[in-house]
């Protein structure tokens, strides 16, 4: 059964920075695409970054060049270092294996305001 334990979310300015965890069990990280997502206030849940089995990374288009996706192949975890964020950041994060349809974690809540 996987399991997944995000956390690193909070309270930051417009420009901070955070960096989420996501703790995996039942499915090691490396064999398999991991996806981060987001759902903003309003809105279904998105895709935002994600790192394939053979460490390639993606990113949606609004958080490239400010998000990256990285994993330890050790530890059984995925991160997401989130710099320069902006107050649209602002929502519950999870990660999950991208192509298994299994049941979310609690996710971990972001919210980026002045």
């Amino acid at each position: 059964q996987v399991q997944l334990v995000e956390s690193g979310g909070g309270f930051v300015q417009p420009g901070g920075s955070l960096r989420l965890s996501c703790i995996v069990s039942g499915i090691r990280v490396v064999a398999t695409a991991m996806g981060w997502y987001r759902q903003l206030p309003g809105k279904p849940r998105e895709l935002v970054a994600e790192i394939s089995s053979s460490g390639i990374e993606n990113y949606e288009g609004s958080v490239k060049g400010r998000f990256i996706v990285s994993r330890d192949r050790d530890k059984n975890m995925v991160f997401l270092q989130m710099n320069n964020l902006k107050p649209e950041d602002t929502g519950r994060y999870y990660c999950k294996p991208k192509y298994r349809a299994i049941t979310w974690g609690q996710g971990t809540q972001d919210t980026v305001s002045s």
